[in-house]
């Protein structure tokens, strides 16, 4: 019998293709016409992997490695070979765990436990391998299986995170991933084939090795191997902190939460930030030349809170400190650069008036008495009023702002004068041993439920902007972070189970014919791993509280 045929829109173009073609076949097809790789396909409008076959007429839209869907497809994909690759050099049987821990320059650090020596020559070998699976573009395959037998599966398997988390999913099934023998679960789309997977480079470090891959820019160039060794060191710290706690994961999480184990679980994590932050205002104590404390850090990152929680430990320790807005020193409007689309750029170091911003804290400095402007953002001009500073001999002022870290808003200042501290929202827990938590995730969904809380903003304006703050952050926040004297990591390991209850409304509530419904939905996905937790438990001083309200501070 003759296969059905159906009419496929792709663009302004309309072809016919027999029932049961994969969409793999079509992209094949197109690819000449595709700078990148073509790793997924939008079905009229929903976003499906290649290996699925045609049962429909309907319209395709390809999605690439140079799409954030299809970079985080890539990176997800080269995880699965990466830990195949790593079995069938060491042997299934010498491998205890292999761990995906967080990302270091343009790539994720993992560790090997078990009877293995990660030295340059098992590097070698498990590179090799990869390179010859991906030479051999041998197919991944995917099947659906109950909860309960991927549980056992993957107890079967010693993999027991995963066993772990899906002792908690209300889902009945989950999805298999397999490269020949070797099974595994991912969360989110896989490559059809291991041929996309050719650009990578493996690089000892540390206690394991950072596997670098390419950036969503640049999807067939693999970036030098640039470590930052400060950020590394305070992610490294934050997962051997969630290790000794016993909450390595996502289902470890679960677990403690599930044996009323919760109240200890936040004490402790609240302590040990509290530990931190009085750290930090010890070391400033003991150098009195210091009078500026510049504090950077990307969007929700807990920059506001952590200001009033040092300054509190800064006053124990004999210090008075004074708040400075960087908002203040804009530069006139008309004086305003503009970015390519004629806009003002309002985030550009050229919007801020250094030259008057390095004058002031001069004056500062030598003791004289400064007026303080205030920008009028209705006029776009700053004015003078009454509001006057002058130092005493225990005054420090505490500024913060996105150019903080970098030194040319400081260049006429001593450094000596200066204490730069860099806090991010650094996500210490991972889904599973091979599927880490991207901070960005945390810090977004932070963002939403604030916006929602203190603007008014619906989750599809926040998801629609967030692009846009990443790259300002990319641009502004990021290359700086190393110029940090010290670096605070302000996410907390219980965090995401208390946002879940705050944050699914938010996002339920977009429309799914919205763009950012794809990314709503994801997320959604994301959380439904999480038990939640009463937001009762959160203390009021907690940087949690500069998101879901009830803190004791006015933020």
């Amino acid at each position: 019998m003759d296969k059905k045929m159906y009419q496929v829109r792709i663009g302004d173009e309309i072809r016919m293709y027999e029932e049961g073609t994969t969409y793999q076949a079509i992209a094949k097809e197109y690819q000449k016409d595709y700078e990148n790789d073509i790793v997924l396909v939008f079905i009229d409008g929903k976003l499906q992997e290649l290996f699925k076959t045609l049962k429909k007429d309907c319209t395709l839209c390809f999605e690439t490695a140079a799409g954030v869907i299809g970079h985080r497809t890539y990176q997800r994909s080269m995880s699965l070979l990466l830990v195949k690759a790593i079995y069938d050099v060491a042997d299934r049987e010498s491998v205890d765990k292999v761990r995906i821990h967080f990302s270091v320059s343009k790539g994720y650090y993992c560790t090997v436990k078990g009877r293995v020596i990660v030295d340059q020559d098992f590097l070698d070998k498990v590179d090799a391998r990869m390179r010859e699976m991906a030479e051999k573009d041998m197919p991944l395959h995917k099947r659906s299986v109950g909860t309960d037998e991927a549980i056992e599966l993957f107890g079967r398997h010693g993999m027991y995170d995963k066993e772990k988390l899906f002792h908690y999913r209300r889902v009945s099934k989950v999805n298999i991933y397999s490269l020949n023998e070797f099974e595994d679960y991912h969360y989110g789309y896989m490559v059809p084939s291991t041929g996309y997977l050719k650009y990578f480079k493996l690089y000892l470090f540390d206690e394991g090795f950072v596997m670098q891959m390419p950036t969503a820019q640049a999807p067939r160039e693999v970036p030098a191997f640039e470590p930052q060794n400060k950020l590394f060191h305070v992610l490294k710290e934050s997962v051997q902190w969630g290790d000794m706690q016993g909450i390595e994961t996502v289902g470890a999480l679960n677990e403690q939460i599930t044996k009323n184990a919760v109240h200890d679980i936040v004490l402790v994590q609240e302590a040990l930030q509290e530990k931190k932050i009085a750290e930090i205002a010890s070391q400033i104590a003991a150098r009195p030349e210091i009078k500026f404390i510049l504090i950077a850090g990307p969007s929700s990152s807990g920059k506001t809170t952590f200001s009033h929680r040092l300054s509190i430990q800064l006053r124990a320790n004999g210090l008075t400190p004074h708040p400075i807005a960087m908002d203040n020193y804009f530069v006139e409007r008309e004086e305003n650069p503009k970015d390519e689309t004629g806009a003002f750029d309002f985030e550009c170091l050229e919007a801020v008036d250094v030259e008057l911003f390095n004058r002031q804290l001069q004056e500062l400095l030598a003791g004289r008495e400064v007026v303080i402007p205030s920008f009028n953002f209705v006029t776009g001009h700053k004015e003078y009023g009454t509001q006057t500073k002058q130092l005493g001999p225990n005054d420090v002022l505490v500024i913060e702002g996105i150019h903080c870290l970098n030194p040319k808003l400081t260049e006429k200042l001593a450094d000596e004068n200066k204490f730069k501290i860099y806090i991010s929202a650094l996500t210490q827990l991972n889904i599973d041993e091979h599927d880490r938590i991207p901070t960005t995730d945390g810090r977004l969904l932070r963002r939403i439920v604030r916006d929602a809380r203190t603007r008014g903003s619906s989750a599809e304006r926040t998801i629609r902007m967030w692009n846009s703050v990443r790259r300002g952050e990319e641009k502004f926040i990021f290359p700086f972070q190393e110029e940090a004297d010290v670096m605070f990591n302000s996410a907390l390991i219980y965090e995401l189970a208390v946002l879940k209850t705050y944050v699914e409304p938010l996002l339920f509530g977009i429309d799914r014919n919205c763009p950012e419904y794809l990314e709503a939905k994801r997320l959604l996905k994301f959380l439904d791993y999480f038990v939640g937790i009463g937001s009762e438990n959160v203390p009021a001083n907690s940087l949690l509280r500069e998101f879901i309200g009830g803190g004791c501070f006015k933020v």
